[in-house]
């Protein structure tokens, strides 16, 4: 028997009548033959609803009992969804992570699956069992604890069922109903696309698209899993939805596959840094250690023995970074004249597997910012990837002028 993994996110299971519409669905799979593993997120708000609680109630909130509250979203929703496929007389039960168990690390609130044995819930399949509802996002950690794996850790928890228990494929149900070239509320002739491939999913995730969370995306591409991103709100049929799946299962696409942004960058930059060997770990070092996400990085043109250093971060961990940077000044570590922190740029990206064979990709992306009269602050590449920052104001305009110039409006 074939097992399929679907996922619903928060809006997928808001209210008992959007619970009843995705049990139907998971009903016409079972009827179609499939053994199913349902993944659920918590209703739409209940997560942020805990997280308040338990942040008003205890502000150094021990993370353990944190997990233990902010989980039991999952748990409402799993039992619920079982109860519904019951009434329709498909046999379901529902699974919590450490009944599974799914077996993930210590770290609370971030922890990592580390084993989903597939035992448990195989010998219930056997015994008549179709439908193991499971609540996403939380495990067990090696102390007996209750885990979470952070936010959006529902599509991580669906794309390691999938790999554990060899899945024909993990269908993703959310509000949108597939992968789109660029945001549709920045631009109306955004276009949804059939097929994407891990790698480029994995970059648009990584540089501000909001579909999937990153780490599925990457455990997807390590396992080829495939993944299908549909809509909850319409009925789905052969060409539904997008699917993300192995470069060589794409016969033809666009050299750019679509355009990615990121409204909440901040712009760091430390002066008269002495150029020396080490610099660069003495200073990315301590930020690393204070848990900064440094993106983009360009060291300008020594002169006389000193030089600039600039880098990207999220703007919410400036204050952190700038901590991090005088706490290095003053223990020697480091020596540098300021740190000039702009935390009004965004970063627009390119990004596409096409991008490996043609030419010129990163040319035209410039000449067409520079003919909207958009300055670029800071550039990085990768092989299939090209990411600016500029101005926030012209970010609309930046990706509205990169969809079109590189027909992302047009089918492949």
């Amino acid at each position: 028997m074939s097992i399929l993994v679907m996922k619903f996110g928060g809006t997928s299971v808001a209210t008992l009548d959007r619970i009843r519409r995705a049990a139907k669905r998971v009903g016409r799979e079972v009827a179609n033959g499939h053994d199913v593993i349902v993944i659920v997120s918590a209703m739409a708000g209940r997560t942020n609803e805990l997280v308040g609680w338990v942040e008003e109630t205890s502000p150094l909130f021990d993370a353990r009992e944190y997990d233990a509250v902010v989980s039991s979203g999952e748990n409402v929703t799993a039992g619920l969804m079982a109860l519904t496929l019951q009434e329709m007389d498909v046999p379901a039960r529902s699974w919590q992570g450490w009944q599974v168990p799914v077996q993930t690390t210590s770290a609370h609130a971030s922890a990592r699956i580390e084993a989903i044995p597939p035992e448990n819930i195989m010998a219930k399949f056997a015994e008549g069992m179709r439908v193991a509802v499971v609540a996403g996002f939380q495990g067990i950690s090696p102390e007996g604890r209750i885990t979470t794996l952070g936010r959006g850790g529902s599509d991580t928890t669906a794309v390691a069922f999938a790999a554990a228990f060899g899945a024909v494929r993990c269908d993703i149900y959310t509000d949108v109903d597939g992968v789109y070239t660029t945001d549709p509320r920045i631009t109306s002739k955004a276009r949804k696309l059939d097929r994407i491939s891990f790698e480029e999913m994995l970059e648009l995730a990584s540089l501000g698209a909001k579909v999937l969370q990153t780490r599925s995306v990457e455990l997807a591409m390590r396992y080829k899993v495939k993944l299908r991103v549909l809509s909850s709100f319409e009925e789905p049929d052969e060409t539904a939805g997008t699917l993300v799946c192995a470069e060589e299962d794409i016969v033809e696409s666009n050299v750019v596959a679509g355009v990615a942004h990121s409204r909440d960058e901040a712009k760091l930059t430390l002066t008269d840094v002495e150029d020396r060997p080490g610099i660069a770990a003495a200073i990315f070092g301590p930020l690393a250690d204070a848990g900064v996400n440094v993106d983009m990085i360009v060291q300008n043109i020594s002169e006389e023995g000193m030089t600039d250093m600039t880098f990207s971060c999220p703007v919410n961990e400036v204050k952190r970074a700038e901590k991090a940077m005088a706490d290095a000044k003053d223990r020697g570590e480091i020596d540098f004249g300021a740190l000039v922190a702009d935390t009004d740029v965004a970063k627009v990206s390119i990004v596409g597997i096409g991008m490996r064979s043609h030419a010129g990709v990163a040319a035209k992306m410039f000449k067409t910012l520079r003919d909207e009269g958009i300055n670029i602050k800071v550039i990085t590449t990768s092989e299939i990837k090209v990411s600016v920052l500029i101005d926030r104001k012209y970010m609309e305009l930046a990706v509205q002028a990169l969809h079109a110039a590189f027909g992302l409006d047009r089918a492949a």
